[in-house]
């Protein structure tokens, strides 16, 4: 299933019988607890180790229930650690989304009834208590408060944390063996972190089918919204337009979700302009939607801490565009073009140069970092050196 996917039906499960107003005043407990402090054993590093086993297994929380990125890289975690040969259960809100890829992926999963967040911080947290031994990889900030103090934690930060995840994120650190971190540009909001990057799949397209009118399509694949720097990418089409009119073409893949509505009419003003011009496909499956662009462009105007639409790009070879916000500059290296975030007309500027060859699209070297660094193999290795430094037991790889 691709990162832009969607299941099409969740699960039902049981309701949890106690008090909503109970439910509420256990989210607050973990502050009020003694910690009990796991370090990581020194001279641990990426390095294999070969000390006995300190966990017998791991169990990878959720952070939510939806099917976002990091969603998407638990269950490659997931995977990478069951061929690893390490006892791996998921444990994700019931019903959900998550819940039912796991289970297709037939992934060991547990399921704890929860309809929003704070009933899953709260189920959790109640679920952590009675749990086995083991490691338990919090992946978010959501389970890592929801533990926080327990021993035997992992905590594994997608998102830079900004406003008030600025002020949770040392408190949900508190105690854990290691703190991960995507890139090394969270690094500096994140100190002492361990950077795992994500990876992608491989992504084979069709050959592409040209544009019925010749026109270059350019395209963006993510969340539409401001952060994402959609209105950007609209006005340096504008710009492009006015500059060779009818030869471009915009397609969007994706949907404005959980956006402000003053941030919606900012974007909807600057697409209004080249609305002619744009197709919106929703949200489509990643390699359908690489069959029908000629370039991406990711134009990002918040720090992004990995993005996964870079790395899935270079995995199948699409012509590569992004701003210099945040890790993306780290994750294409030299083998894609960089422009300043926010800058519409320099991000014009440089996608002429692109599609009229003034500029190599360097498809074969977005490939071969895609490879080395953000491929499966590369996920697995840094995953096989990262438990064998905490101490995780591997046995045989399952056969499925």
């Amino acid at each position: 299933m691709s990162d832009a996917a969607r299941p099409l039906r969740t699960v039902g499960t049981p309701g949890i019988d106690e008090p909503v107003e109970e439910r509420g005043r256990a989210i607050l407990t973990p502050l009020l607890e003694p910690a009990e402090t796991w370090a990581l054993a020194e001279g641990a590093s990426w390095a294999v180790r070969r000390d006995p086993a300190r966990f017998e297994r791991v169990f990878l929380a959720a952070d939510r229930g939806d099917l976002g990125g990091a969603e998407v890289m638990l269950l490659r975690m997931a995977e990478a650690l069951r061929e690893l040969g390490v006892d791996v259960t998921v444990v994700v809100p019931a019903p959900s989304p998550l819940l039912d890829e796991a289970v297709r992926r037939r992934l060991p999963v547990i399921g704890l009834a929860a309809s929003n967040r704070y009933l899953w911080m709260w189920a959790l947290r109640r679920w952590d208590r009675e749990r086995s031994d083991g490691l338990l990889w919090c992946n978010g900030l959501v389970p890592s408060l929801a533990t926080v103090r327990r021993a035997g934690r992992l905590v594994h930060l997608h998102q830079e944390p900004t406003g008030i995840r600025w002020i949770l994120s040392p408190l949900a650190r508190r105690g854990a063996v290691a703190t991960l971190v995507p890139s090394r540009a969270m690094l500096e909001a994140v100190p002492d972190a361990l950077v795992l990057p994500n990876w992608t799949e491989r992504i084979r397209r069709a050959k592409p089918d040209p544009d019925t009118n010749g026109r270059i399509r350019i395209g963006f694949l993510g969340q539409l919204g401001l952060e994402k720097g959609v209105h950007v990418l609209a006005d340096a089409v504008a710009l492009l337009e006015e500059r060779m009119p009818d030869r471009f073409r915009l397609v969007l893949a994706g949907e404005p979700e959980a956006v402000r509505e003053e941030d919606l009419v900012v974007m909807e003003d600057a697409l209004g302009a080249v609305a002619r011009l744009t197709h919106r496909a929703g949200w489509v499956d990643t390699a359908d939607f690489f069959d029908t662009i000629d370039l991406l462009v990711v134009p990002s105007v918040i720090p992004e801490s990995f993005g996964l639409a870079a790395a899935e790009a270079m995995a199948a070879r699409v012509p590569l565009i992004v701003s210099d916000a945040g890790a993306l500059p780290e994750v294409v290296g030299g083998a894609a073009q960089v422009v300043p975030a926010g800058d519409a007309a320099a991000l014009a500027d440089r996608i002429a140069d692109v599609v009229t060859g003034a500029i190599s699209p360097h498809r074969g070297p977005l490939f071969e970092r895609w490879f080395a660094e953000f491929s499966p193999v590369a996920g697995e290795a840094r995953m096989r050196d990262l438990v064998d430094a905490l101490g995780v037991r591997r046995g045989e790889r399952p056969h499925l």
